[in-house]
């Protein structure tokens, strides 16, 4: 029967049930954690089967209301991936795959090519790139079209991904063929196209990022019930595994320097790998595996919709709740103490002089750092309260940040990278990047906690989003506060140098080399840039005073009050469930 706008299903007739979850919020979570039965992605028809396996078990209950603090939360089997269904395996295999696919791009657009334009652009023109990866964090905007609109003839979920990842790798084989002349061109003019640069790298992560709709809904009912938590395990390695690659790696091969001293006899100038190649390859690895999946993999039939209008209805409900306003300011605020470390210190470093190669080394030794670490963060976040350890990560990264600029101020004269400092490097990244895990398992659990289990989707993506804005909306201001707080001058050579040692024009008069273009200008020209005032030590210092003083007096207040409200004070009456 219909009861205010909400399926309910009577004792004694057959269930209607939807089986959905939030991926991204438990992601780093513990794989055997418990999984809440949402309603967002699959349709009765859709899992008929799932519905018949989940009434069998012990645990199921057709109790109209559940109490309002202990939602239906069925318990999921510990299952090693040997033992389970042969079905689950071949689906959990090619969810890695999607998600790996979605990682190389991504990992490119938010790690490698910042580094690669370093050379042509200013801190506030990459800040202008970094304008890029905005789609990841706004997707919840079109999910519910992605949700809503697709074709029962081919699949709900192969509607999207398979035109979606055709798209994508024409773009990224366009974008190979084309993409050094484009990053030169993005510094031409004093950086004037480097709009047009970050326009191509937007649109190919909002293809990742609607692709990662399309595949978060189809990892339900790809999964059955008791292995749900798999989905979550294959959105992890995928991910990791595509970033990792497409960062580490690949900067590593990228790197002159790092050829030359592992790979070549004889030194050569440019790197194993180029970013036109690497592109190129991915782009076309895009189109087969989408040419495979469109062919031998099938989607369980239906031609039941969920409403657009019902789920945008359900975002709004929430977003009237004062508690769920004050976690949104929360999440808006928390990370503006860390943007500076985020964003720039990797870049200073180069900057520096300390070479792709180092730092490709330098990440690549975090790297199982962080996973393990994780495993640890999420053992903790079941054994304190979530936002408690959230709030002791916070402080963590606050002195993370300070050790990062204290790293940047000792850099050596040498012009070779001393052992030491490479360990110092090592150190103060794992550290960082620790803290950073912590505070992101943490606030997972905590979303995990408190999502209504009958809109767990919908809410679940909502804090998810507004969670990953607050760490990249305020990267763009960062970058330029950089370059407004940063003074160096030009100075003319003493001696004119000879003709031949001259890259562009002799510099003969001062002049600002601030700007990354201005100071390559200048060392073109024989001069020398004389840094008076860097602005990464003023902003750095800035971000972590506002993040102190917002900590102090309202960030740690509001988690720690968010923490002990009941679940209750985070659900919505009935009446306002689309």
């Amino acid at each position: 029967m219909k009861r205010k706008g909400r399926t309910v299903t009577k004792r004694g007739s057959k269930p209607n049930l939807t089986i959905a979850t939030g991926l991204n919020g438990y992601a780093n979570g513990e794989m055997n954690s418990n999984i809440e039965m949402r309603k967002r992605d699959t349709s009765s028809s859709e899992s008929s089967d799932q519905a018949a396996r989940l009434m069998s078990r012990s645990d199921f209950t057709l109790d109209e209301e559940p109490p309002l603090t202990t939602p239906q939360t069925p318990a999921l089997t510990n299952t090693s991936f040997h033992n389970l269904p042969a079905a689950d395996r071949r689906n959990f295999l090619l969810l890695c795959l999607l998600y790996f696919l979605q990682g190389v791009p991504m990992g490119l657009a938010t790690g490698s090519v910042p580094f690669l334009l370093k050379p042509y652009l200013s801190y506030g023109q990459i800040g202008v790139f970094s304008l890029a990866s905005y789609p990841y964090s706004l997707k919840l905007l079109w999910s519910p079209i992605v949700d809503a609109v697709w074709s029962p003839r081919f699949g709900r979920r192969k509607s999207w991904i398979t035109p979606v990842q055709v798209v994508s790798g024409l773009a990224m084989i366009y974008l190979g063929r084309r993409i050094e002349p484009m990053m030169e061109q993005a510094g031409a003019n004093g950086g004037a196209g480097v709009w047009n640069f970050t326009y191509w790298w937007f649109m190919l992560v909002f293809f990742c990022a609607t692709q990662d709709i399309a595949v978060d809904g189809w990892a339900i009912s790809l999964m059955s019930p008791p292995n749900i938590s798999y989905a979550s395990t294959a959105q992890t390695v995928g991910l990791t595994a595509g970033h990792f690659l497409s960062y580490t790696v690949f900067l590593a091969f990228n790197s002159k320097d790092f050829a030359n001293r592992w790979f070549r006899a004889v030194p050569a100038e440019g790197g194993l790998l180029s970013l036109g190649t690497y592109l190129t390859f991915w782009g076309w690895a895009y189109l087969c595996v989408t040419a495979g999946l469109a062919f031998l993999k099938k989607e369980d039939k239906t031609k039941e919709r969920d409403s657009i209008m019902d789920v945008y209805k359900s975002m709004w409900n929430i977003l009237k709740l004062k508690n769920i306003q004050t976690i949104i300011i929360v999440h808006l605020i928390a990370k503006i103490g860390f943007q500076a470390n985020d964003g720039v210190t990797s870049l200073k470093l180069l900057d520096k002089g300390f070479g792709q190669d180092n730092m490709a080394l330098v990440v690549l030794i975090d790297f199982p750092f962080e996973i393990c670490l994780g495993y640890y963060a999420g053992k903790w976040s079941t054994e304190y309260t979530p936002m408690r350890l959230w709030c002791w990560a916070f402080i963590g990264r606050l002195i993370a940040a300070v050790l990062a600029q204290a790293t940047v101020m000792i850099y050596p004269a040498s012009t070779e990278v001393p052992f030491w400092y490479l360990l110092t490097v090592i150190g103060e990244h794992v550290i960082s990047t620790f803290m950073n895990t912590v505070m992101f398992v943490a606030v997972s659990a905590f979303h995990a906690r408190i999502a209504d289990p009958v809109i767990g989707g919908t809410y679940m993506t909502m804090l998810a989003t507004v969670s990953n804005l607050g760490g990249t909306f305020p990267r763009f201001f960062i970058m330029k506060l950089v370059d407004l707080f940063t003074e160096a001058t030009c100075i003319p050579p003493t001696v004119p140098p000879a003709a031949d040692s001259l890259k562009g024009a002799l510099v003969t008069e001062a002049f600002s080399c601030a700007l990354e273009p201005e100071k390559n200008r200048c060392h073109n020209g024989g001069g020398t840039c004389n840094v008076l005032k860097d602005g990464y030590y003023t902003t750095n210092i800035l971000c972590v005073l506002i993040g102190t003083v917002t900590f102090l007096l309202f960030i740690k207040p509001a988690a720690y009050k968010l923490q002990d409200l009941p679940l209750r004070a985070w659900r919505l009456a009935s009446g306002n469930r689309s």
